[in-house]
């Protein structure tokens, strides 16, 4: 069987969603498996992209219609990605996206790289651009985990996972943490995120730290190389500060050794589902949280659902105050986090979020 290619031009933790259904593809489909499993994906996703168990190759690549600020759509930057799709010889595409993207310019550049057969969901009209095309809202329903959607787009193109795959979210390649973060239990707090609108104040994850060690938890506070002010400020004195330390795989093992992470909407979340690690999700309504709360792991989701800015995708907050997490007191998200360290996850938590397992379609559908 041909190279297949997995796309999800997205960040992180959109990356770390796709999982499942890239161990479906890997596996094959009549008994075939891909002689290589190439992944596309954007910069930002190219680190958990690399993790995916199955994946044989990543290719980065920015999309014009995806990355924020765009590239500029040269003749020279969309041939980087046809030229490298016509030299692996890739006969299959499977292209997953969420409900607000569109797959149809992904599948132009593909067909013009000589890809054979495309599968994706396609609201509008794709004429000869997929061979396989998903309707949403018809084929499969939109008020589903974003991980489900892409195994739905998968399972279309004819790739399931094997028997015995629970469809949870992995990683492979985890690194040893232990010589950061040192002995015994410790909660990790991941204070930064990528949009401004899914923040919680700083001053409120100082609290929070504050409460934690009071009362005899140990603080681990992680960030990218951006937010080394961010994570030292939320450290304080003396939590463990671990802005700009660790690169994804370190991270990983960081949060894969924690007893529970705190966080909002964003990459950590999924790759804390990834490893196994109970979150507090600090989840802000601006997408819903049936799609994107970390995905089959145990779960507290903070956060007015109800707010006003409620799917509105905005990336700065529309209502003054930042009401959605601001009315989240510290007191709340370290009493959600001894719930967790406990085994005993609230029942407002498990009413926003989806079913542990897999419910059948006609399930959704009654749900939507």
């Amino acid at each position: 069987m041909s190279p297949v290619l997995v796309a999800r031009l997205d960040g992180a933790g959109d990356v770390l969603l796709a999982g499942p259904a890239v161990r479906a593809v890997a596996r094959g489909h009549d008994a075939r498996t891909p002689d290589r499993l190439l992944f596309l994906c954007g910069p930002e996703g190219q680190a958990a992209a690399a993790m995916l168990p199955g994946v044989t190759e990543v290719f980065s690549w920015s999309a014009p219609w995806i990355v924020n600020p765009p590239v500029e759509a040269t003749i020279a930057h969309l041939d980087q990605l046809v030229n490298y799709v016509r030299d692996s010889r890739i006969g299959e595409a499977v292209i997953l996206t969420s409900f607000h993207q569109s797959p149809l310019p992904l599948a132009l550049l593909l067909r013009r790289a000589g890809v054979r057969r495309i599968t994706g969901a396609s609201t509008d009209y794709a004429g000869s651009l997929l061979d396989v095309r998903l309707i949403p809202g018809e084929d499969f329903p939109e008020e589903q985990p974003e991980a489900r959607r892409a195994l739905g787009i998968a399972g279309a193109a004819g790739f399931h996972l094997p028997a015995g795959d629970d469809g949870r979210l992995q990683v492979s390649g985890v690194a040893d943490a232990r010589a950061l973060v040192g002995d015994g239990p410790y909660i990790v707090v991941h204070p930064g995120a990528a949009v401004p609108a899914r923040s919680w104040p700083v001053l409120h994850h100082v609290a929070a730290v504050e409460l934690l060690q009071g009362a005899g938890r140990r603080v681990v506070v992680t960030g990218g190389p951006g937010e080394t002010d961010l994570t030292a400020t939320v450290a304080g004195p003396s939590a463990l500060d671990l802005g700009g330390r660790t690169d994804f795989k370190t991270l990983a093992g960081v949060i894969a050794g924690a007893s529970v992470l705190i966080t909002g909407n964003t990459g950590p979340a999924h790759l804390a589902a990834a490893v196994g690690t109970p979150v507090v999700s600090l989840f802000s309504p601006v997408v819903p949280a049936i799609k994107w709360a970390p995905y089959k792991v145990p779960l507290e989701l903070l956060g007015d659902q109800e707010a006003p800015c409620k799917l509105s995708r905005a990336r700065e907050c529309p209502i003054p105050g930042h009401p959605c997490l601001a009315s989240v007191s510290p007191e709340q998200v370290v009493e959600a986090a001894e719930r967790l360290i406990h085994g005993v996850a609230s029942i407002s938590s498990r009413l926003r979020t989806p079913p542990p397992v897999d419910p059948p379609l006609g399930d959704w559908r009654d749900l939507r």
